[in-house]
């Protein structure tokens, strides 16, 4: 399932709904099948985002002692959230600034 976001200043951005969930519940958003993100909380929520994602490439570097024949395929999180965050960062601009968000259902699970 997908999860379209439009903000009123940066036009569209979509994301598949397990990648939205866990960077709306990282920043204590619920996954509902409409949401919103005021130009108020934008910059609380950039930070979370920023903070979560420096965080887990502390984590990483830190674990980074695996062999070098094992390839880790997974996105990180920081991969995950940029373009979300430069999202926000456009919609924040403008002081009237604002994102919603639509999917076909609840996404929480």
């Amino acid at each position: 399932m997908l999860v379209k976001f439009n903000s009123n200043v940066a036009g569209e951005l979509l994301m598949f709904a397990d990648v939205a969930r866990r960077l709306l519940q990282l920043v204590g958003k619920e996954c509902s099948a409409r949401g919103v993100i005021t130009h108020e909380q934008i910059p609380d929520i950039v930070a979370r985002l920023r903070q979560a994602s420096a965080a887990e490439k502390a984590q990483q570097s830190g674990s980074a002692e695996a062999d070098d024949d094992e390839a880790d395929n997974t996105v990180s999180l920081g991969r995950r959230a940029q373009p979300f965050i430069e999202f926000l960062e456009l919609t924040a601009r403008d002081k009237e600034g604002f994102i919603l968000w639509e999917a076909a259902r609840d996404f929480a699970n």
